[in-house]
């Protein structure tokens, strides 16, 4: 699968998920750390790309438009280090890759994580 970290992202869950397998560009690597959240967007769905992050502001500018992608998986913990992190991420990926696949926006918090489609209709 592919990802696009955002800054908030540490390094060591981008290695985590490279470990296994994943092609997981990181915006910092990428001199990118200045991107706006609308462009980050736009990159992800040009690359293909599910874009990790904390900022519920994605979730905001998908429920605004019609697209179904880029997918986004937000991390609302109240523990955001990698040892957190990355059960986690890895749990919503091991039930919900093909989600991911097909358009889905997905918070992750501490005991549970909601899914909605894409594209996010009222």
């Amino acid at each position: 699968m592919k990802f696009l970290a955002d800054v908030g992202i540490s390094m060591r869950t981008v290695r985590a998920l490279r470990e296994r397998g994943h092609d997981v560009a990181h915006l910092r690597e990428q001199g990118l750390q200045r991107l706006a959240d609308p462009e980050i967007l736009k990159k992800a769905a040009v690359e293909g790309r599910v874009v990790l992050n904390f900022d519920l502001d994605f979730g905001d500018l998908l429920a605004l438009g019609i697209e179904k992608s880029p997918s986004v998986v937000i991390f609302r913990l109240h523990d955001e280090t990698p040892a957190s992190v990355n059960p986690r991420l890895l749990e919503v990926l091991n039930e919900r890759q093909s989600e991911l696949h097909d358009g889905t926006l997905i918070v992750v918090e501490d005991a549970r994580y909601r899914m909605r489609r894409l594209p996010i209709e009222d």
